[in-house]
């Protein structure tokens, strides 16, 4: 079959379709990846070679009720889930659509007794979702930190207030009165293949890491009654933990077909195989492992994949568990089965870029008078003007005096504190194009010697030397700071060719759960593709090592500000 070339789009909550063009293909079999951001819900029809062929997004909503409160709607977010699946397949056979797999964020959605949404804060029952990126949970997160219980060394020493254990107590400490008439607490990924399958089977990749499941390394598989009983939630053990879900299986394992319902909605086939869910950053990871790249090696752990969204997961696979204090992880079979992952990362990446730019009034002008990827051009075509006129043969030298600690929204690896801060070093008055450009070239360094700082720490611990980068997501769209992220550690990065990894790799699990292939790793060899290598420029290696000792001592400092202020002096 060859597809017709063709480009549809749609404006606003209409969502953005796009066809690419197909290649000749023996059979029709595609499967279908849905992926649920932060900002909007995505769905591919992928082949059995991980080409995407068709491909839709639309907007989610977001609330922010108060500060560091972020809240989304799981009626929603599964409406635009519907649109955008009945989108890819509009004139495909339903008999040609062999499995579905779902990734979202880390979120936590809170139901009734009877499925229903439940309001997490307001008394509109449509805020049902506590985001990952809230902070509200703050407090919650230290008393569980301070039981120093012996499952926290799954998490690189401290639970992050992102999972969701923290915002479950919260709920219990500020929503008493709620606390009894909560049915059911899903991670998102979970609660899609719950609406689309009704199985409450939960993922083992969501549990382990981001509510302290316990998969240790003696093999032991079951939710810590001792943790939750010194954390003061033991009353999730009730009906065999009914609330959080005591059946669990691994990524890609079959969850269950369409109801009936559901694909008579999505104009699908009931009984179609839907893949057990995975993490969204996972997903990417999935997506990219197993690309082929000219003269890289393949080995897996020899790869750290970098999935570049709102923020950035940076994750990595061994054969065997390597604790990293303030990495989370080991986790079992979280992402790929059979290895134990490590999930550093950064709170804000894309959303820091985005704040730089909008919060500067150069930038703001910018905005006005065009997108936010036109913007990062103009900026980067701005900054190669710069240096030439500098006698520079690479942009990065423009920044000798000009030095950020990108954590804007705390940090994530491997610091694990949520109380850090943003620091620039080197403002000056001037509102130009040519200072913000400065401060977004500043900012792309900062976030790429915030990757070589999580790189030594994952060695430290008993990583062997990492051999290439693998990069997905929005800000990969930029080829700066791709170049930049080479440079900065001295590795070779690896872009795949297939820009959408995050569906590539949801639609190798509904591949897996369709039993297409016979396993994830087979189905990770077929569909993970090519990739452009993107060698780093050694040149500016000093240039680099002197900055990141910079970057180093900025962090250090602004402890030692914390020291003075909580002093008594």
């Amino acid at each position: 079959m060859i597809a017709a070339v063709r480009l549809e789009k749609f404006k606003g909550q209409q969502g953005i379709v796009r066809l690419q063009e197909c290649v000749q293909m023996s059979k029709e079999v595609y499967f279908i990846g849905v992926d649920v951001g932060s900002g909007s819900v995505r769905a591919a029809l992928v082949d059995d070679r991980g080409h995407v062929l068709n491909a839709c997004v639309k907007e989610i909503q977001t609330w922010k009720p108060k500060v560091d409160y972020y809240e989304q709607s799981s009626k929603d977010i599964w409406e635009c889930c519907v649109f955008v699946i009945k989108t890819v397949v509009a004139n495909i056979n339903p008999a040609h659509i062999k499995g579905i797999g779902f990734d979202a964020t880390c979120s936590l959605v809170a139901l009734d007794k009877h499925g229903k949404p439940m309001s997490v804060s307001t008394n509109n029952n449509e805020q049902n979702i506590i985001m990952w990126m809230d902070h509200r949970a703050q407090a919650e997160a230290d008393i569980i930190n301070k039981t120093n219980h012996d499952i926290l060394k799954y998490v690189g020493g401290k639970v992050s207030l992102e999972m969701e254990m923290p915002k479950l107590l919260w709920l219990k400490k500020h929503l008493p009165n709620k606390w009894d008439d909560f049915g059911y607490f899903f991670d998102l990924p979970d609660f899609l293949t719950w609406t689309a399958t009704g199985s409450t089977s939960r993922s083992l990749c969501s549990l382990v890491c981001k509510w302290n499941y316990e998969c240790s390394i003696d093999g032991k598989k079951c939710w810590n009654l001792s943790f939750l009983r010194d954390i003061g939630l033991e009353d999730l053990g009730a009906d065999n933990f009914k609330k959080i879900g005591n059946k669990v299986l691994m990524p890609g394992e079959f969850c269950g077909g369409l109801t009936t319902e559901v694909a008579n909605t999505l104009g699908l086939k009931p009984g179609t195989p839907v893949a057990t869910s995975i993490i969204d950053a996972h997903a990417g990871g999935l997506g990219m492992i197993g690309t082929h790249g000219e003269g890289i090696d393949k080995e897996m752990s020899s790869r750290l994949g970098l999935i570049c969204g709102t923020s950035t997961c940076h994750m990595a696979v061994n054969k065997k568990p390597v604790l990293v204090q303030g990495v989370w992880g080991p986790y079992y079979s979280a992402m790929v089965p059979s290895m134990w992952l490590n999930e550093a990362g950064q709170s804000a990446s894309g959303m820091l870029l985005d704040h730089i730019i909008s919060s500067h009034p150069a930038g703001a002008e910018l905005l006005k008078a065009m997108s936010s990827g036109d913007a990062r051009n103009h900026l980067r075509g701005l900054l190669t003007k710069m240096a030439r006129m500098e006698g520079y043969n690479d942009v990065s030298y423009l920044t000798r005096d000009v030095h950020v600690w990108p954590d804007f929204h705390g940090n994530r690896s491997p610091l694990a504190d949520p109380s850090m801060r943003g620091m620039i070093c080197g403002l000056s008055i001037n509102n130009s194009e040519a200072n913000l450009a400065l401060l977004y070239l500043a900012t792309l360094q900062a976030l790429s010697y915030g990757t070589r700082h999580i790189i030594e720490a994952l060695v430290l611990a008993g990583y062997q030397p990492f051999k290439s980068l693998l990069v997905c997501g929005g800000i990969t769209k930029d080829p700066l700071f791709v170049q930049i992220q080479a440079d900065a550690v001295g590795l070779p990065i690896l872009r795949p060719h297939e820009k959408d990894s995050v569906l590539v790799g949801s639609a190798i699990l509904g591949a897996c759960a369709s039993q297409y292939f016979n396993n994830v790793q087979e189905a990770i060899e077929n569909m993970g593709g090519k990739a452009d290598v993107i060698p780093p420029n050694m040149s500016t290696k000093a240039y680099h090592d002197k900055k990141y000792r910079v970057f180093l001592r900025m962090f250090q400092d602004q402890l030692k500000y914390k020291t003075i202020m909580n002093s008594n002096l």
